[in-house]
């Protein structure tokens, strides 16, 4: 196996995809600074925006670790692009890779500590759902990325919750309002995911994934 360097582990961690962490994140400061007292806790900001990147960090890393296991990602269906299928064209240790997303993931549990400690366990809540719909989403027999609603629900738990959770932590008001105001990120982080299953519908034709690029046709 190759050896999993900075350089490729930065490359699993699709930077190119985080404008999908940090635009939710951005907008509830954006509606905490207009709608509150306008004073926010830098310290808290950041961190919120550090766990978001963690965790969307670790989807993909998830996500091509299980199209590897799954054989959805390979030499054969997979452009001449190494970042399409980064443990098919550096055949990197899929523990190794698998290790590195866990990692993420705790890492952004520890600082969600923090979070819990100035505020209290909503955020953990709205959390703990965001991370079942990590595992879920690449996971498990029938993963949410196989199946037409794919869209929706990352669109609502990077769009919605994430808001949710942050306009919380921030000002300590579950503010239902929050996810009209986050609209916007819902539906673009949703149409994110159906252009990127566009490009991808020949592989999962083949894989039998039923995207809803696929089921549309």
């Amino acid at each position: 196996f190759e050896s999993l360097t900075l350089s490729l582990a930065l490359q699993l961690a699709g930077p190119h995809t985080w404008a999908a962490a940090i635009v939710p994140v951005l907008v509830s400061g954006a509606y905490v600074g207009a709608a509150y007292s306008g004073n926010i806790n830098i310290l808290v900001f950041f961190i919120l925006l550090a766990i978001c990147i963690l965790m969307q960090s670790a989807v993909n890393i998830l996500n091509d670790y299980f199209d590897y296991k799954k054989g959805t990602d390979s030499l054969d269906n997979s452009s001449e692009d190494a970042f399409d299928a980064v443990l098919v064209y550096h055949h990197l240790n899929p523990k190794h890779v698998l290790a590195l997303a866990i990692g993420f993931l705790v890492v952004a549990l520890l600082l969600g500590c923090y979070i819990i400690y100035v505020s209290d366990f909503v955020p953990l809540i709205i959390g703990i759902i965001g991370a079942l719909a990590i595992v879920f989403y690449s996971g498990g027999r029938t993963p949410i990325s196989y199946l037409p609603i794919g869209e929706v629900v990352s669109g609502v738990v990077m769009g919605g919750l994430i808001p949710l959770a942050c306009v919380y932590a921030l000002t300590g008001v579950l503010d239902w309002f929050a996810l009209v105001v986050s609209l916007s990120p819902i539906i673009g982080i949703g149409m994110i995911l159906a252009t990127n299953n566009t490009c991808d519908i020949e592989k999962d034709i083949e894989a039998e994934r039923k995207t809803l690029p696929v089921t549309l046709g």
